[in-house]
């Protein structure tokens, strides 16, 4: 006759509080994406959205905010200015923060008028606030739209540059994505 063989109730009381899901066990979460309609990650952005045709601002989606996001904060900068042979420099082309959490995403040639409600600008580095288009002098660039979720509606910063809007994140990021476009002017 076989024996049975006793399990420990301490297991037995493990098992059955992760076969219901208890234990902290929490259910998987979509990682914050950026998208857009008008190009795909890596790969070449349209005229339109550069100083060859209307210098006018991607259409951007968002999704998968993390639990906790009070606001998101987007920054579209090029790390191979002036020359991607020989980057000396990144050249801030759009900053902004406050943008509310329950916001999709941004229309393309989006006015500061249309902007989400609270949403701040901060200052590009030709001194303005808005998006000012891919103009490279020479070589193909690459075009980083980074987007931060944050944990606080942070206090008005005075159209703060990227530096300045960094520092005023520091800790309080939640998560980040980036979608990364290119451009080569046709000489």
């Amino acid at each position: 006759m076989p024996v049975a063989r006793s399990v420990p109730s301490a297991a037995l009381a493990l098992a059955s509080l992760l076969a219901s899901g208890y234990g902290g066990a929490k259910e998987p979460t979509m990682p914050l994406q950026l998208t857009s309609t008008a190009f795909p990650h890596e790969a070449s952005m349209p005229a339109r959205l550069t100083c060859d045709g209307g210098d006018a601002s991607p259409a951007l989606h968002w999704s998968g905010m993390p639990a906790g996001t009070r606001s998101l904060a987007l920054v579209v900068d090029d790390p191979d200015a002036p020359d991607p042979a020989a980057p000396r420099m990144t050249w801030v082309h759009w900053v902004l923060y406050n943008l509310p959490p329950d916001a999709d995403g941004l229309p393309e040639g989006v006015a500061a008028s249309q902007l989400p409600a609270g949403t701040r600008p901060g200052t590009n580095d030709w001194g303005r606030t808005g998006y000012g288009g891919p103009c490279p002098p020479v070589g193909r660039h690459r075009y980083f739209h980074k987007l931060y979720a944050l944990d606080v509606v942070l206090p008005d910063l005075r159209q703060p540059d990227k530096a300045h809007l960094m520092k005023a994140m520091e800790g309080r990021i939640l998560a980040h994505t980036a979608l990364v476009g290119t451009y080569q002017r046709q000489r």
